[in-house]
C-alpha cells in the first residue's frame, strides 16, 4: 500500500483531502452541537427569549449553513431538476422524526442520493484504474458499479433510520426522569406551562433531545396555540410511542378536570417499570450473544488444548506398536 501510494501522487493527495474533510466535519459537528446545547440553555433560562420566530439550538453559523444549502437546492430546481419526491408527506415525518426540520430537508435529501448514486461509482472506478486493479472482465466492472450505485441511492436512507433510531432512544431514556421534574413542578404548584420551560431548562444538558421537545411546546404555547394542538405536535415530531400516550393523557385530564399530578405519578412509575425491563431484556440478551464468540472462537482453542496431548501420545506410542 505504502508503495503504491508512493508511486500514484494522486491517490496520495486524495487520501490526505479525504483526511483533511473528516477531521474538519467532525470538529465542526462538535462545535455546533456544544454550541447548541449552551444556546438552548440560555434560551430556557431566558424567558422573554421566546418568541414565534425562534428555534431552540440554532446559531448565527448554522443559519448561514442552512440558507446556503437552501440556496443550493433551489438554484438546482431553478437549472430543471426537480428535487421533489412522490412521497413527500413520508419523508418529510421520516426527516423531522431524524432531527431535520427544515423545510428543505426533502429535497436536499433527494440531492444527496443522487449526487451518491453518480459520485460512489466514478469514485470506485477511478480508486480500481489508479490502482491498476481493474476486474478482467467487463461485466464483473458491471456488476461492482451497479453495486456501488444501489449503495449511494439506500445509504442515506439508512443513516436517517439510523439517526431517528438513536434520537427515539435518547429521547425514551430520559423521559421517564422529565415525568418526574413535571411531576415535582405540578404539586409546588406552576401551571403546564411553566412547568415545560422549567423541565426543559433542567435538562438541557442530560437530555437535550428532549429539552428541545419541550421547549418546542413552550414557544408554541407562547405564540397563542392551545395545549391540545402543542402537545399532539411535540408527540408527531417525536414519533416515540411514550410521548404519544402522554400526550394523550395530558388532554384527556385537561379535558374531564382530573388532577394532572396523580396522572403524572402514576404514568411516571410505568415509564420507570418500562425502562427497567427494557435494562433487564438487554441484560438477559448478553449470554446469548456472548455465546458466538465462544463458541465460535474460544471453544476449538479449548479442545484443540485438551486433545493435542492424548494425539501426541497415539502418534508416539500407538502408532509404531501398530506397525511392529
Amino acid at each position: 500500500m505504502d508503495a503504491l501510494i508512493t508511486q500514484y501522487p494522486v491517490l496520495r493527495l486524495a487520501i490526505l483531502l479525504i483526511l483533511f474533510a473528516s477531521v474538519a466535519a467532525g470538529g465542526y459537528y462538535v462545535w455546533t452541537t456544544v454550541s447548541a446545547r449552551q444556546l438552548s440553555r440560555r434560551r430556557l433560562v431566558e424567558s422573554g427569549s421566546f418568541s414565534g420566530g425562534d428555534v431552540i439550538g440554532t446559531s448565527l453559523r448554522s443559519q448561514n449553513t442552512e440558507s446556503a444549502w437552501l440556496k443550493l437546492v433551489n438554484g438546482i430546481e431553478k437549472a430543471g431538476l426537480s428535487l421533489v419526491d412522490t412521497r413527500g408527506d413520508e419523508l418529510r415525518r421520516k426527516m423531522v422524526a431524524a432531527g431535520y426540520k427544515a423545510p428543505y430537508a426533502p429535497r436536499l435529501y433527494t440531492l444527496i442520493r443522487l449526487v451518491l448514486v453518480v459520485a460512489l461509482p466514478v469514485t470506485l472506478f477511478l480508486a480500481m484504474y489508479l490502482s491498476g486493479k481493474m476486474p478482467s472482465k467487463m461485466i464483473h466492472l458491471y456488476f461492482v458499479l451497479f453495486v456501488a450505485a444501489i449503495a449511494g441511492l439506500y445509504l442515506p436512507s439508512v443513516w436517517i433510520a439510523a439517526r431517528a433510531d438513536r434520537r427515539q432512544r435518547a429521547i425514551i431514556n430520559g423521559f421517564p426522569d422529565a415525568l418526574d421534574l413535571m411531576l415535582v413542578c405540578v404539586e409546588a404548584g406552576l401551571g403546564m406551562d411553566a412547568a415545560f420551560a422549567r423541565v426543559g431548562m433542567e435538562m438541557t444538558d442530560s437530555h437535550p433531545r428532549l429539552a428541545e421537545q419541550f421547549g418546542a411546546v413552550v414557544l408554541e404555547l407562547r405564540a397563542g396555540r392551545s395545549h391540545e394542538d402543542a402537545l399532539r405536535r411535540m408527540a408527531d415530531r417525536a414519533g416515540v410511542d411514550e410521548i404519544r400516550a402522554f400526550a394523550t393523557l395530558l388532554i384527556q385530564s385537561s379535558k374531564l378536570g382530573s388532577s394532572i399530578a396523580q396522572t403524572l405519578r402514576i404514568y411516571a412509575a410505568e415509564m420507570r417499570e418500562k425502562r427497567r425491563m427494557r435494562a433487564e431484556e438487554k441484560a438477559h440478551r448478553l449470554p446469548v450473544l456472548l455465546s458466538v464468540p465462544l463458541v465460535g472462537c474460544m471453544l476449538p482453542v479449548m479442545i484443540g488444548v485438551l486433545m493435542l496431548p492424548a494425539v501426541i501420545r497415539v502418534i508416539r506410542q500407538m502408532l509404531p506398536a501398530m506397525n511392529g
